[in-house]
């Protein structure tokens, strides 16, 4: 058994005990292994283990990622999300390559992604990215413009508005953490009661998981807790 592998099993068998601890069922939150900076090599043991869900956070990195893994495992059926900042001169690279995009914050960008997202493909899957808590160094919507952009967003073709992202400022402690998670699934129902329909509350990862699952999480990203500590970028 390959590290990978075997933290992998660890990490699945955390998440089905916080899912059993407040009683929910566990095919209900999916796990997206995050894999910047580390190599194509790092992604294959990872499907070679059986994940297929991975999260990009550099559009480029990302796209060579995918190109290597299409070639290197032509039957697999990966599927790519990218989680990281959209500048609007790489919204056609992301429209190209990626399935998912769980950090549009404006509709300039989701306006560019729907008018590039070629005609062949299916719709990009998209999550808006919320600033909950209003850290200052994270981007995101903030709560009071996001049903604004949710409507706007879930009229525009080529893209399907599946939910929200967020990535809140570190939280001491479960309960802290969890009612931060709280105040995004309260967001959530309440696009949800506008009827938009959506389906993913994107927020969990390493450090806090587990209050993420507890607080409504359908989507947790993961990365150190699967591939290990990563280098510095440079």
């Amino acid at each position: 058994m390959t590290t990978i592998e075997g933290n992998l099993q660890d990490l699945n068998a955390r998440i089905q005990r916080a899912c059993a601890h407040v009683e929910r069922v566990a095919t209900q939150v999916g796990l997206l292994a995050v894999s910047k900076t580390f190599a194509p090599e790092a992604v294959a043991e990872a499907v070679a283990a059986g994940q297929r869900a991975f999260g990009e956070n550099y559009i480029q990195e990302g796209v060579e990622k995918i190109l290597a893994l299409r070639d290197s495992h032509p039957g697999a059926t990966l599927q790519w999300h990218c989680i990281g900042p959209v500048q609007s001169n790489k919204t056609r690279l992301v429209a190209a390559h990626f399935d998912w995009v769980q950090s549009v914050d404006r509709l300039k960008i989701a306006q560019r992604l729907s008018e590039q997202r070629p005609p062949d493909m299916p719709p990009l899957q998209v999550c808006l990215q919320v600033n909950v808590d209003g850290g200052p160094t994270k981007s995101g919507v903030a709560p009071a413009d996001l049903l604004a952009l949710a409507e706007a967003v879930a009229l525009l073709p080529r893209l399907k508005l599946r939910g929200l992202m967020c990535i809140p400022e570190p939280a001491e402690g479960f309960e802290a953490q969890r009612e931060v998670f709280l105040e995004a699934k309260a967001l959530f129902d309440g696009l949800n009661a506008r009827g938009l329909g959506l389906d993913t509350l994107s927020m969990g990862m390493s450090d806090d998981l587990d209050a993420a699952i507890a607080a409504g999480s359908t989507l947790v990203r993961v990365g150190r807790a699967i591939f290990g500590s990563r280098a510095a970028r440079t």
